[in-house]
């Protein structure tokens, strides 16, 4: 019983930890359906993102095999130039890493190649999203994330013989984890609203993960360029690398306002 207490309160954190990055993406995709509907979309996007959620655990523990098999119309390649051996896990992970790239670029792109950021935003309210599209994107996203810390915890519960008790440890840790991704949402996207100069950081936070997750599904596809085989970046290198993107945001943030007090002199 304290076992199986301990593995989900591990999978509790485990949840809270890779939940970060989804909750920020949320929070920057939230921002581009009508300013009205904003609460809402986050609210049913990851309250129905959590029933999601559940249904995959059930899916993956029924034929995880299956994702971790390589499919044989996607292996093969030209030796020492380029090899692969696609399974479902790696597309799944290549196509939702790729797509936060596009996504992070796309909004970078458009601060830096906008003149007047304010009223830039009121003419993109006829070209935004509407409130259910934002909830599709905010959902599908959801899973992906989600996809690798499903696994984990599958990882984790592992040893518990019965499976209908590792299921329900598996079942409670997502939800809860939910529930407090839907208790944040609201705080981090006020956040990002009074404090727009975090809008960068946090898009440069979103570029790298996803190229964490392009380079995991690389690895999990088994993909060589030139012989060289595309390596995951660790768990520990992101964390550091973020860390230092803060330091750096802040120290910069405090240099400027030091700057702009000693230009008013």
């Amino acid at each position: 019983m304290l076992e199986n207490i301990f593995t989900l309160l591990m999978l509790v954190m485990l949840q809270a930890v890779l939940g970060f990055d989804n909750l920020l993406y949320i929070s920057l995709e939230s921002k581009k359906a009508p300013i009205a509907e904003q609460k809402r979309v986050r609210k049913v996007g990851i309250l129905v993102a959590i029933a999601l959620r559940i249904g995959l655990l059930f899916l993956l523990v029924s034929i995880i095999d299956y994702f971790q098999e390589p499919f044989s119309f996607l292996t093969g390649g030209i030796e020492n130039v380029a090899e692969f051996a696609f399974n479902g896990h790696s597309i799944i992970v290549l196509i939702g890493g790729g797509f936060i790239i596009y996504t992070a670029i796309k909004e970078i792109w458009h601060m830096i190649g906008t003149s007047d950021l304010e009223n830039s935003e009121m003419v993109d309210q006829k070209s935004k999203k509407t409130a259910n599209g934002a909830i599709v994107s905010i959902v599908i996203m959801n899973l992906v994330f989600s996809f690798d810390s499903i696994l984990a915890a599958i990882g984790l519960t592992s040893e518990i013989q019965n499976p209908t008790t590792a299921f329900i440890i598996m079942a409670i840790a997502i939800v809860a984890s939910g529930l407090l991704m839907l208790f944040l949402a609201d705080r981090v996207s006020t956040f990002l609203a009074k404090n727009r100069m975090y809008e960068v950081l946090g898009l440069f936070i979103l570029f790298i993960v996803g190229i964490m997750l392009v380079t995991e599904g690389g690895h999990l596809a088994h993909i060589k360029l030139f012989g060289n085989e595309i390596v995951p970046m660790s768990k520990t290198t992101f964390y550091f690398v973020i860390a230092i993107l803060v330091i750096v945001d802040i120290v910069q943030g405090r240099y400027q306002k030091k700057l702009l007090l000693e230009s008013k002199k």
